[in-house]
């Protein structure tokens, strides 16, 4: 193994995800730690508001989220995949650096102390924070990079050079995996493109956090005119939001609306492409490909394809591969 950092600096990569229950028993005890969270759930006397009301959200939630896990295998399948795409990552980054990468979910197992943990016996001389979101919001990478302080800090382990890969919505690699992603779903169609709407889903987000200044609904907008540019299809294309929870205003429009328009005016042939996952999950395995299928099959739309997530593709590996490396030869840590 051929080490092009200087003097041989061993490398750590930290993947951070969302992480999802591991049982449908774990359902619960997964929704409490999301709701939890001060980066989710924030209003004056939140903090001692915020556990009580985590509490009754995760209770009150539990059983009709945990059907839709049920519907899945009766688990989350986003550590399988996060743990595929480390370890493709680690396998990539080993051919010419002496690299560990492992995984810190926010809201289950393996959580960041235990991230900390595994990284420790290596001990890397720099360390690169990577988020799985390639849209920047304070409410994903930014809450994840704060649990990482906090928990780091308080840890008594090593002090690395930091470094933190923020976002690669842009990113033309990233762009081009989605590219090669989308023309293989529409291999399978037996339609002229020119026929097919292109949906593009991301995660709703509260409107009052984008008017606090969050960068997520820009940089999800340039995601797809990027992708859209670079794919140069002949279809029509959509941007529509889904998972909202609770009662205030979200990003619009959902992806209900979306398909109840398009039926409306015609559509038979839709692809879903979601552009915030790279992992598939409940939100992509349930939420568009049991959910919103039924409701276009109802409507009349029988031909709803959904793209896989990008995974542990090779081309996504390769792209977060080149963000670790820029990052470790080029970029200022954060220590």
């Amino acid at each position: 193994m051929r080490d092009l950092t200087p003097s041989g600096r061993r490398i750590g990569v930290v993947l951070f995800q969302l992480g999802g229950p591991d049982s449908c028993a774990a359902v619960e005890p997964f929704l409490y730690n999301l709701f939890c969270d001060p980066d989710i759930i924030d209003f004056p006397l939140a903090s001692i508001a915020r556990r009580p009301l985590a509490r009754l959200i995760a209770r009150s939630r539990a059983r009709h989220v945990g059907s839709h896990y049920a519907e899945i295998g009766g688990r989350s399948p986003i550590l399988e995949h996060t743990r595929r795409q480390a370890a493709a990552l680690e396998c990539e980054l080993r051919r010419d650096l002496d690299a560990r990468v492992v995984v810190a979910m926010r809201y289950w197992n393996p959580f960041t102390q235990e991230a900390i943990a595994e990284l420790q016996p290596h001990a890397p001389h720099e360390l690169v924070l990577l988020p799985l979101y390639p849209q920047y919001s304070r409410t994903t990478t930014g809450s994840s990079l704060n649990e990482w302080n906090r928990r780091f800090r308080s840890s008594g382990a090593w002090r690395p050079n930091v470094h933190l890969v923020r976002e690669y919505h842009a990113d033309p690699d990233f762009i081009d995996a989605l590219v090669a992603a989308v023309n293989q779903s529409l291999a399978g169609f037996p339609h002229p493109v020119a026929d097919l709407d292109f949906v593009f889903s991301a995660h709703s987000l509260p409107v009052a956090v984008v008017e606090a200044g969050d960068p997520y609904q820009e940089q999800v907008e340039r995601t797809v005119d990027l992708l859209w540019a670079r794919g140069g299809w002949q279809g029509r294309r959509h941007l529509c939001y889904q998972s909202k929870v609770g009662t205030s205003k979200w990003l619009t429009p959902s992806m209900h609306e979306t398909i109840e328009r398009l039926a409306a005016a015609g559509s038979r042939h839709i692809l879903v492409v979601p552009i915030s996952f790279v992992s598939d999950h409940v939100e992509t395995l349930h939420e568009i490909a049991i959910e919103h299928r039924e409701v276009a099959e109802r409507l009349g739309i029988a031909d709803f394809r959904l793209m896989p997530g990008l995974n542990d593709s090779p081309r996504f590996i390769a792209t977060l591969a080149k963000l670790v490396r820029n990052c470790v030869t080029i970029s200022p840590s954060l220590s």
